[in-house]
This record gives structure tokens, sequence and C-alpha cells, in this order.
């Protein structure tokens, strides 16, 4: 429940911040890309570099979170291999008791 309210208050912030942004910059920026020439708005051009820079982090941590979840099935996969070859052993008769 706090967790929803503290993503509520947040997203207020930012939503209010957004607008500040917006009504102190009514201008246009010049971006020069590789195949042509582009004149956004100052905000739309900060919002669509922080989509993009937002999806990127989610892309980086998707591969992380891939990487750890491979990792982990790799090794309960060893664990119980090891687990189910303690077994066996501790199951075999003691050849040398006398």
């Amino acid at each position: 429940m706090l967790k929803r309210i503290g993503i509520g208050v947040l997203i207020i912030v930012i939503f209010v911040m957004m607008l500040w942004f917006t009504s102190n910059n009514p201008g246009n920026v010049e971006i020069d890309l590789a195949f042509g020439v582009v004149q956004p708005s100052i905000p739309l051009a900060f919002s669509v570099t922080f989509v993009i820079g937002w999806a990127f982090g989610l892309l980086c941590t998707a591969i992380f979170m891939f990487r750890i979840v491979n990792e982990r099935r790799r090794l309960r996969r060893a664990l119980r291999n090891t687990e189910s070859e303690i077994s066996s052993l501790r199951n075999l008769p003691l050849a040398d008791a006398d």
C-alpha cells in the first residue's frame, strides 16, 4: 500500500516538473542527425531522449537478468547432480570395514 502511494506521488512530482520545464522552455532546438536536421521543441527533445535512455536501461537490465536466470538454472542443475552423486556414494557398502 505504501509502495503504491510512493509511486503515485513520484509520478505526480515528475508530471509537475515536466509541466514546469515545458512552460519555462518554449523554444526549439536544432538537432543535426546523420540523415537530416530536425527542429523539435526543447521539451519534446528532452522527453524523447528520456524515453530512449529509459528503454536502453530497461534493455540492459533485461540482459543482465537473463544472464542471472541462466546462471541460476545452471547452478541448480549442478547442485542436483552433486546431490544425487553424494546420495549414491552414501548408499554404497563399505568395502574396507572389518
